[in-house]
């Protein structure tokens, strides 16, 4: 045959395959009015592992038998995103448990910050809340978080990513194991200043003290000056010890702001290799809010560890027109080889396009998780 010929049989297949499932999903509709009536859920995994089997047998070859089961995935995935938007229609999604405020109450806010002053947490903090906000510092981030969920502050601010260094994987993980949620966010552009007591050299300096990914990120500066580079818990830190100890062979990688905080002379500025370097702090609380002009939502969940587990979930933000900015993962401690997926999109918690996708989600993955809107 001519290949237009051939063409054209396709062509006629094609409509009857469209006719078809357009009567396949009228009857997916009624059978999501009987749900919606009777309460069931709308996902059957028994049923559609029956249907699969099912729809496998009736092929002649392997490769048909893995075709004709991945159409089916999509075709029951289609369904199930339809009853997903009928229960939405019909008001049957539920409210989702967060509150939706005009405006944080910031004014008489008590806000926690890891680090010490000086610390670009501290900055990240006087931006958002302004200069004269009720704060105090804590060693770790855990303790942050813990003073948020104790009550004996209002916010904490944590850093949860930067441009070149990446994620913070602690702030991720804890994310997860606290019930605190984000509700904002600030990003400051990161300056590494080289920070000694005044009077010291360039010459005098042996040792240099920083945060690991701020050594990182100056690594190129450091590269051929042979100073012993020696990690610390924060960068403030790093200065704090520098001045405190009055050691002209040692020198800090910190902000300029923490120079000042300690009394510190900047012998170079701008020493990290990237002009564009920049942090992104998270806001968070022990309070299941978000302000109603919020436009990003994030999420974690965890998925079957088997094929196409995560395609799937995806897909519900493609159905629903939600443009995911971000996805990250971070290992399942006790179960090897198994993730977390932590997600940002685009969207307002009130949207209903958003609480469809997060109905879908929350009924197909494990323990799937809103970390805030903001």
């Amino acid at each position: 045959m001519e290949l237009s010929e051939l063409r054209g049989q396709l062509d006629d297949i094609d409509a009857q395959i469209v006719e078809l499932y357009e009567k396949r999903m009228e009857i997916c509709r009624q059978v999501a009015e009987y749900k919606i009536g009777t309460g069931k859920r709308v996902l059957d995994r028994q049923r559609e592992m029956e249907k699969l089997a099912k729809v496998r047998s009736l092929t002649h070859n392997a490769f048909n038998s893995k075709g004709v089961e991945e159409l089916f995935e999509q075709i029951m995935s289609m369904s199930r995103k339809l009853q997903y938007q009928m229960l939405a229609e019909k008001g049957s999604v539920g409210r989702l448990p967060f509150i939706g405020v005009d405006a944080l109450e910031t004014g008489t806010a008590r806000v926690v910050f890891q680090g010490a002053e000086g610390s670009y947490s501290q900055a990240a903090m006087q931006q958002y809340f302004g200069e004269q906000v009720n704060s105090f510092h804590v060693d770790t981030f855990r303790d942050a978080m813990n003073a948020i969920e104790e009550g004996s502050a209002d916010f904490a601010v944590l850093p949860i990513e930067n441009s070149t260094a990446g994620i913070v994987n602690e702030i991720y993980d804890l994310l997860q194991e606290y019930e605190n949620y984000i509700v904002g966010e600030q990003i400051i552009r990161i300056e590494h200043c080289l920070l000694a007591v005044p009077g010291t050299k360039m010459e005098d300096i042996q040792r240099v003290y920083s945060h690991p990914q701020s050594l990182m990120q100056s690594a190129r500066y450091l590269a051929d000056r042979g100073w012993q580079q020696i990690s610390m818990q924060n960068n403030a830190f790093a200065a704090r010890k520098v001045a405190e100890e009055r050691d002209s062979t040692q020198a800090a990688i910190a902000g300029e702001h923490a120079g000042r905080i300690y009394g510190l002379e900047v012998l170079e500025r701008g020493i990290n290799h990237s002009d564009t370097n920049s942090t992104r702090f998270i806001i968070v609380t022990n309070q299941r809010i978000f302000r109603k002009d919020a436009k990003k939502v994030s999420i974690c969940f965890e998925v079957a560890h088997q094929s196409g587990s995560l395609y799937h979930m995806l897909s519900h933000f493609i159905y629903n027109h939600l443009n995911m900015t971000k996805i990250e993962s971070r290992p399942i401690e006790g179960r090897n080889w198994e993730y977390r997926f932590f997600i940002d999109f685009e969207g307002n918690l009130a949207d209903s396009a958003v609480k469809n996708a997060l109905r879908g989600l929350r009924d197909e993955s494990r323990n799937m998780k809103i970390l805030g809107n903001y």
